[in-house]
């Protein structure tokens, strides 16, 4: 049962008004939704979604949550990606629904680890949270109805005979504001958090809250439930996991990239090998400058690092010729002899620029690819330093590339909050010297550009870039996306087909 959009209008009328479906902009997610829906609009829904979640995920660490800049910035992306962002617009009923279908979708996406269930939990409590409080306090008060919520006003009674004490408990509240604002007595467990905080007046096993702070149990009370949903939905995952069309688009959202397609570039045979040691130092994100140091100093790479590092250099603008012979003359520097390297190594260089096999032209790594698959073990260099290092060790690092003490400090406590990108991102900053890149950082080779975009004030890249800032692309085989589109099918077969290149290069 697919509906077109005009079909889907005329079946909603027909049902009744459509508003009583969502009766408001803000739900808990309770009920999921029952209406059939193609495949390509369940990819497009939890696509955009997920481009939110991920700008949650920035203005977070950029800016701090509730000031006019956040709201500003997280208003336009919702205006962008078509979610609801007007409590009181009357008519929005195919943004509700988007904001419906698409929690659910990423819920079954994001379920599967405790990782994935901690990173969506805490970008959908910080999206519920700006949303709540940009409802006017007579749509809050139905909100906190239509959720049961509906916590007992106290009466002017109650409140002239307690105003002293609620004054005293309440931080910020004269007498004068007291008596202006509406206080809820709400049971003790709902409200520990306000409590340990020292936020409200407590009597008799109840606390008085003020409607200002009513958020912080409704938030409780939503994280409860979705921590809950997210767990009953992962013990559902068996049943999910046998349906051969959802399971692989499952997967590929919870690692996926939303940006441009770096597999085939303009500037390709612009960069000399004679140059890499010099931009390793200078715009390599820090896991591409481990692996070319690595490569430098033991003359070889185990076969991710080699996937990783090769499909990288790819991306940069290194041709096949260029990649057969960079690796032959560091190869052969340590124990592989010409002949060996010839009939072992140059057919996975060869296979990964699409010249050999399926003719697949393979993309580079993303950086959610590097971090979520194939972990480094012993004697590996491969994936992110700052998900897969020693803390200290990363700190060691960082303090050989001269970072400052407040620098590798901020770093370190992204780390500590498992935000990697954006220690990434951090890196960046602190090794151009800028205060604020303006991007989120999503892919190597989207640092190396931006880097030498930095550099070099943007010369070069008039001749490398469109006018949107993405790179422009070649058709090819595998079809890409620029920043504002929505992985494909393709997208998610050659991830798939991918797989299949780590047989070329299990030799080490």
């Amino acid at each position: 049962m697919e509906f077109s959009s005009r079909a889907r209008l005329r079946h909603a009328r027909l049902a009744g008004d459509r508003r009583e479906q969502y009766p408001h902009s803000l739900q808990f997610y309770l009920e999921p939704p029952m209406e059939s829906i193609s495949l390509v609009e369940f990819e497009s829904f939890a696509v955009d979604r997920l481009k939110l979640l991920k700008v949650i995920e920035n203005l977070g660490v950029s800016h701090v949550r509730g000031t006019d800049i956040y709201k500003a910035k997280l208003e336009v992306e919702l205006r962008r990606l078509k979610f609801p962002y007007r409590a009181l617009a009357e008519d929005d009923y195919e943004a509700r629904r988007k904001d419906h279908i698409s929690h659910f979708i990423l819920r079954l996406a994001y379920c599967q680890s405790e990782d994935l269930r901690r990173w969506f939990l805490q970008q959908e409590m910080d999206l519920f949270r700006y949303r709540f409080n940009e409802l006017t306090e007579s749509l809050m008060q139905k909100f906190l109805e239509h959720v049961n919520l509906s916590f007992e006003a106290i009466g002017e009674d109650v409140k002239n005979e307690l105003a002293n004490e609620l004054s005293t408990s309440t931080p910020g509240f004269t007498l004068a504001k007291v008596k202006e604002q509406m206080f809820y007595k709400v049971g003790l467990a709902d409200a520990v958090d306000l409590f340990r905080a020292r936020k409200v007046f407590i009597k008799d096993g109840f606390a008085y809250v003020p409607f200002k702070e009513i958020d912080v149990i409704v938030l409780n009370n939503y994280r409860t439930k979705l921590s809950k949903a997210l767990a009953l939905t992962a013990r559902s995952l068996p049943s999910i996991q046998s349906d051969e069309r959802l399971q692989p688009l499952l997967n590929h959202l919870s690692h996926s990239y939303v940006g441009p397609d770096y597999s085939v570039q303009k500037n390709t045979g612009k960069i000399s090998l004679e140059q890499i040691d010099a931009l390793s130092v200078k715009s390599f994100p820090l896991c591409m400058r481990q692996l070319h140091r690595a490569l430098r100093d033991s003359h070889h790479l185990r076969h991710g690092g080699r996937m990783q590092y090769g499909l990288f250099l790819k991306g940069i603008g290194l041709t096949l010729e260029q990649a057969l012979e960079f690796w032959k003359k560091e190869f052969i520097r340590g124990k592989v002899d010409a002949d060996k390297f010839d009939k072992g190594y140059a057919y996975s260089i060869r296979h990964s620029y699409g010249k050999e096999g399926k003719r697949t032209d393979y993309t580079p790594y993303s950086c959610m690819k590097i971090i979520m698959s194939n972990p480094p073990s012993q004697g590996d260099y491969h994936g992110c330093p700052f998900r897969h290092s020693d803390p200290e060790l990363l700190k060691q690092k960082l303090q050989s590339y001269k970072i400052s003490p407040s620098g590798i400090t901020q770093v370190l406590e992204l780390v500590k909050g498992m935000h990697y990108q954006l220690a990434c991102q951090k890196f960046f900053e602190l090794t151009h010297d800028v205060d604020d890149i303006g991007f989120s950082l999503n892919h190597p080779n989207q640092y190396f550009t931006e880097s030498q975009k930095l550099l070099n004030g943007g010369r070069e890249l008039k001749k490398e870039f469109n006018n949107s800032g993405n790179f422009q692309q070649k058709s090819n085989s595998q079809e890409s996306m620029n920043s504002s589109s929505t992985p494909t099918s393709s997208n998610a077969k050659a991830d798939t087909e991918l797989e299949g290149l780590e047989a070329y290069f299990t030799e080490d």
